[in-house]
This record gives structure tokens, sequence and C-alpha cells, in this order.
């Protein structure tokens, strides 16, 4: 007998309908997968063997062959055990098929019969939700993820039995609801917030511009000056995320397997702080069947790269793509696929090598030539990327000791929405253009326009100090932002250039 069982996989960061073909015919005991099966899914026939049987069913005696279509993609991953298993039940008789069509399954089988959570469940119920079918049935530990999507009814199982029952009509599972408004109230919550740093107002307001105009950020400073503290709270004054963006970054996290069980949505803008170690194909992304890297897993959030010199060269330079083009590509031979990789991008170095260059406190012990050595080891095409260079001095004992709180996160995430929303409407015609980041060559003189006097002091920075035209771009599109926090005046005055001058030390000939 001849059953069809629907299930899905994930193709990047997007899902396509998986049809499982099952026959149950006479011959020789064996069990035969086709359709490009890899070996986690070649396995999944003894696992299915086992878990039938200790589950209290009868596994087929006779030849089994599978199908899983379409047959010139290759599938991966342990996520269609429960559905072959379904599949070989209806194929038997004991299942009825036409109801067991109606249904997406999905989850992977111990040999116990118990439901294992499996990756990808997001991507697959927002492609299911979209064919039609009458529900999803999926483990109850991805349950919460694939009910977001409000549209379509999930039914979480936790054994191969309930499922069984549930698709014969002797158990009753109601569909899993999300109250979403429940989940989005966390979102402004953050265990760290800024009115923890201690002083360093000139880098707070550095970081404030950076985050109102989506700009990247480097901090300079010796150890023990806060680098990391700043960087840590840097999330927790972007804008809330949407519903739109959650999906997004949920989808990416649900597909490399980085969500809990039972989580339903992640609501805060993620933050990835990879270590100075990581490989290329960790960054970007890649293997065999590509996933996402960290550049991906920092989507519509921020990556935080400390001790920026001592990440590999090779590693640093697969940036440029990302950065540019907000978006990675990863070819191999079989297939190629595109992760989003919109972030923020904010690193840490220190002065030099000694880490002391140029702090009052502490004597330098390099000598010129290792200070320029440690520096060449971050491109200028990488250092013209990143809009703002941000000098981060220690902290005296005086802002240690003070029992002051400064300003909190959301005080200083209420002004960069303000600022955000001019963006918004000054934008809202100009496709892919989110933020003055974002504006391309055309949106920059349209939109930034000098007085006299800014104009004056720009051409005599870029004159000596030697700046690249791509650095001019960015002095432009910060001062353009300095402005609209100033309540989004439509002249760049001449304070806001200066201000945005300041932001390039890497530039200047004292670091040359």
């Amino acid at each position: 007998m001849l059953a069809k069982v629907f299930s899905g996989a994930v193709y990047g960061v997007d899902a396509y309908r998986v049809e499982i073909e099952v026959n149950a015919g006479h011959g020789d005991p064996k069990t035969i997968i086709v359709g490009l099966p890899d070996a986690a899914v070649k396995e999944s026939s003894d696992r299915v063997w086992t878990a039938l049987l200790n589950s209290g069913f009868a596994p087929p005696m006779g030849r089994t062959t599978i199908n899983l279509a379409p047959a010139d993609i290759k599938k991966e991953g342990p996520s269609f055990d429960l559905p072959i298993a379904l599949g070989m039940l209806a194929a038997q008789g004991d299942l009825d098929a036409a109801t067991l069509a109606n249904y997406a399954v999905i989850g992977e089988l111990a040999l116990s019969g118990q439901v294992r959570r499996v990756k990808g469940v997001l991507p697959i119920a927002l492609h299911v939700a979209k064919s039609g079918l009458r529900g999803c049935i999926v483990p109850a530990e991805n349950a919460e993820e694939a009910a977001v999507i409000q549209q379509l009814p999930v039914y979480p199982v936790e054994s191969l039995r309930q499922a069984a029952d549930f698709v014969k009509g002797d158990l009753v599972i109601e569909p899993l609801q999300m109250n979403l408004n429940d989940v989005f109230d966390q979102r402004n919550h953050y265990e760290e917030d800024f009115s923890d740093v201690k002083g360093q107002e000139y880098a707070k307001r550095a970081i404030e511009v950076a985050v109102a105009g989506g700009h990247n950020v480097l901090a300079i400073g010796p150890p023990g000056s806060g680098k990391t503290m700043l960087a840590k709270r840097v999330a927790s004054i972007l804008p809330p995320m949407t519903l739109e963006e959650a999906l997004e970054v949920t989808k990416i996290h649900s597909i490399s397997g980085s969500l809990e069980a039972h989580q339903a949505l992640l609501v805060h803008r993620p933050y990835r702080s990879p270590h100075h170690t990581i490989s290329d194909a960790g960054l970007l992304g890649g293997g065999s069947h590509p996933a996402p890297g960290e550049v991906s897993l920092a989507h519509r959030g921020v990556l935080f790269l400390d001790e920026l010199p001592e990440f590999h060269r090779n590693v640093l330079e697969v940036m440029r793509q990302p950065l540019e083009d907000g978006k990675v590509t990863i070819a191999r031979a079989a297939q190629t696929v595109t992760f989003p990789s919109q972030f923020m991008l904010v690193a840490a170095m220190n002065p030099c090598p000694c880490g002391y260059f140029g702090d009052k406190q502490n004597e330098c012990r390099c000598t010129p030539l290792q200070i320029q050595r440690y520096h060449n080891k971050i491109s200028g095409p990488l250092l013209d990327r990143i809009d703002i260079h941000l000098e981060v001095p220690s902290v005296r004992y005086q802002e240690l000791s003070s029992t002051a709180r400064g300003e909190s996160s959301e005080v200083i995430r209420e002004r960069i929405l303000a600022a955000r929303t001019i963006q918004q409407q000054r934008f809202k015609r100009a496709r892919g253009v989110h933020c003055n980041a974002d504006m391309r060559p055309r949106q920059l003189q349209e939109v930034v326009k000098l007085k006299d006097e800014a104009a004056q002091v720009l051409k005599m920075a870029i004159s000596e100090l030697n700046f690249s035209a791509r650095a001019y771009d960015r002095i432009l599109k910060v001062a353009r932002t300095i402005a609209d926090l100033a309540g989004g005046d439509e002249v760049v005055q001449v304070e806001h250039i200066t201000e945005a001058i300041q932001y390039r030390t890497l530039d200047r000939q004292m670091w040359q």
C-alpha cells in the first residue's frame, strides 16, 4: 500500500515542501530510502524501525521503499523520522492515509519513540501556512516556535504513539495558541543598562550617534577602560524589533539550532561576540550544507569583535561584502545560498600591543615600528567601512567612586527613536535605505546640505588629514545623523561636521 506524508526542509533561510512517499510491499524485510538522503536520513530507517517496535506498533516485515521528493535536492538531518514513521503506519493500514495527508509532520525520533526537537521549524511553519494544509504536527519543544504563525494550527506531540493516536482520532490535541503581545512585552528589558557605566560621556555620546544612524564603530583604548562594557549595552539602545524583524532573526537562529526549547521568538536584538580565533567559515557561514555564521546570527543586532587586530587578516577581509551589501552569499558546487547580515559592527582594540600608547596613567613600552605593525593588521578598506573611530580613555578614580548614575538606556533610546523616525520619513521612498548609514551616493547628495562654514571646515580637514573618498562619505553620513539627533536640521551645521571629523581617529596623522 502507498501512503503520502508532507514535511519540509530548509534551503538557506527559507523552506520548501518535502513529499514523503512510503510504499509497503512484499519481499525480504528491507527499508530503502531514495531522494538524495544524507547519512542522517539514511540512518532514520533504523531509528524508525526501533521506535515503532518500542511504541507498541508492528514494524514493516516486507520491503519498504521511501521516496523523498523533490529527488534532485539533498535531504539532511533527522527531522524526517516522525513523518517516515507515520507514513509506514499508514502504508500498513494502521492509519488513514487520507487523514495523514492533511498535515505537515516534523520531528526526530528517539529509539524509545519519544519525539525530539529539530532545527528550522519556524521557516518550515511559515511555508506550511501558505500551503493550504490543515495543520502542522511538531515536537512539543518546538511548538511555541511554530505557533507564532497565527494562521497555522500547530499540534505539539511528545511521542510517536501520541502522534499516531492524534491522526487516528483517538486523541484530541488542541492547537497551541501564542499571545504575541505577551512575548513582545519583554523586548525592551535588558540586563545591561547604560546607567551602569561610570564616566565615559564622550564615548556614550559617540555610541548614541552610531546607533541613531546605524553606523559601525571602532573603540580604541587601554585595557580596563570599559570598551567591552559599552559594547554589551549597545543592543539595549537599539530601536525595538518589529514582528517582521523578529521573524527574520528567529528564522536564522532556528536554522542554526541556537533557539532554546519552548522558545517562541527572539524579541531582543542579537548580540554576538565571537572569539578572535574564529575561522572565516565560522564568521561568514559555510560547511558542506551551508549554515549561517556569526555575521548572520547578528542580523538586526550587534556583532562585537573584541581585540580586532588579533583576528586573522583573511577573517576580517571577508566581512567587506556583508558590511557593504547586508547579505552573505555562499557558493558551493551543488548549491548557492544567501543569508541576511544587516548588523551593526562594534569593534574594540588597544592603541598598541602593550595597550598603553597615549595613556596618561601608564607608560607605553612599544616602539613606533611595533605600533605601526599593530595598526597595519587592520586594512585601510576595512577601516573605511567603519564610520566612527572612538577613543575610550582610562576612567578616573573620581568617576569610578561616584555614586551618581548616568542616563538609562531607555532615555537614550527615546532620543535615538526620534532620530530614526526622521530618517524613516526621509527615506520612505528609497528602497533598501532605512537609516543614514545605508545612504547611497545619490541620497548623500540630495540629503546632506552643508552650510558654507561647514563646507570650508570639511575641505580643510580632507586636505590636511588625507581622508579617502569613502571616509569623506562616512563623515557626511555621521554629520547628517548628528543633525538628526539635534532635531533634524535641514542644513548640516559646522558643529555637526566638526563632531563627525573627531570620530575619524585612525585617519589622523598621530596614528600613522
